[in-house]
């Protein structure tokens, strides 16, 4: 493949979680480009499991989709360089009221590969024990139970559209042997 290398890069806005970058790009044939770059701090989610085997969903509105979304607990890292299993385990108690007294890598997930990188990193959690929800300011949810075949077929009936959520509930039933 023929080299394609970023000229220059300009922030066009900062943001809380993202930057918007304009990159200038030279491209093989001798022309150049401007693409979006929207850069993010990465996130953390977790696949939250019940002692009875019910996984702890998240309900809430998503301005972008102008609906609510049923999710995986996830949430972005305080910092770049956070390590994402403490981002997992802060985000799952700060969303489930659950703290997991074992939480297991399951994935990595790059969510928009085309102009954005940001880097999911998706864990198991078990051995839950309830310790009070307490989320920020501006967060407004709600925590449900399901049972995973729900969960799959939601997905399959395009009720679940959330990447993050699909990818992880998908990869839990195949490396759990649940099929």
């Amino acid at each position: 493949m023929e080299e394609i290398k970023r000229i220059k890069r300009e922030l066009a806005y900062k943001g809380k979680i993202l930057n918007i970058y304009r990159d200038h790009m030279a491209l093989p044939d001798g022309r150049t480009a401007v693409w979006d770059f929207v850069e993010h701090k990465g996130a953390a989610a977790a696949v939250a499991v019940t002692a009875e085997g019910k996984l702890l969903m998240v309900r809430q509105y998503r301005n972008a989709l102008e609906r609510y979304t049923l999710e995986i607990p996830a949430g972005a890292l305080n910092e770049p360089g956070e390590p994402k299993e403490e981002c997992a385990a802060r985000e799952l108690e700060e969303e489930t009221g659950y703290r997991a007294g074992k939480l297991t890598w399951l994935m990595n997930v790059n969510t928009t590969v085309a102009f954005c990188n940001e880097l999911i990193g998706i864990y198991v959690a078990e051995d839950l024990t309830p310790v009070g929800q307490h989320l920020d300011e501006d967060e407004f949810l709600n925590v449900e139970e399901h049972e995973l075949d729900e969960l799959i077929q939601m997905i399959f009936d395009g009720r679940i559209t959330d990447g993050k959520t699909a990818a992880a509930l998908l990869a839990y039933k195949v490396s759990r042997g649940l099929d």
